[in-house]
């Protein structure tokens, strides 16, 4: 199964910058599909493997940056973005 994600990581924090870009290039490293832009990024691929990496991405997140907001949103497809 095909999943498209739109995420977008909010850290609490004042210098957020940092965090957001670590946060790209660890989903750039995954082997998925990513695409960032200004308000937030898309990641394509695999259901189990986007959610893996979603997962091992926030959980590493929390822990080296403290708290944060992350919104996601999910479609399900069987087709690849056109780009």
């Amino acid at each position: 199964m095909f999943l498209s994600v739109q995420i977008s990581h909010y850290p609490l924090k004042d210098d957020y910058k940092p965090s957001i870009k670590e946060v790209i290039q660890r989903l750039s490293k995954s082997g998925l599909e990513v695409y960032p832009n200004q308000m937030s990024t898309q990641v394509f691929g695999e259901f189990d493997q986007v959610m893996q990496v979603l997962s091992d991405t926030m959980k590493w997140s929390f822990e080296a940056h403290g708290k944060a907001v992350f919104t996601v949103n999910f479609l399900e497809g069987d087709r690849r973005p056109k780009r």
